[in-house]
């Protein structure tokens, strides 16, 4: 479990970084090709086994299938069982709260 947490951990710090090295317009380009890369080709959407199958590329490969069957229910916003770009975008930066907290810091200090 520990291990799981870690991984978590690492995933959700990488959004910040990103945020600061590519500015908003980049990090929403690689938040599209991180969509593009876990998606289902055939729906356009990421299903469970798309994620499940494609996982380890964005360093999710430790998470158990109840942990992926956890992020897709939060992430999904219409209800469809799978998540659309939208949604996915949605979703990664609610995982990252360091991500929401050093946005609204930037937008105070204008």
């Amino acid at each position: 479990m520990g291990a799981d947490k870690g991984s978590a951990v690492q995933f959700e710090d990488f959004l910040p970084s990103m945020a600061r090295k590519l500015g908003v317009e980049g990090l929403i380009q690689e938040l599209c090709k991180g969509f593009q890369l876990l998606m289902d080709p055939r729906t356009g959407k990421i299903t469970f086994q798309s994620l499940k199958r494609n996982a380890t590329r964005l360093g999710l490969g430790e998470l158990r299938d109840n942990e992926l069957s956890e992020m897709m229910r939060e992430g999904d916003l219409d209800g469809d069982g799978a998540l659309d770009q939208m949604e996915f975008c949605i979703l990664m930066v609610r995982l990252s709260p360091e991500l929401m907290e050093e946005e609204s810091h930037m937008m105070f200090q204008y």
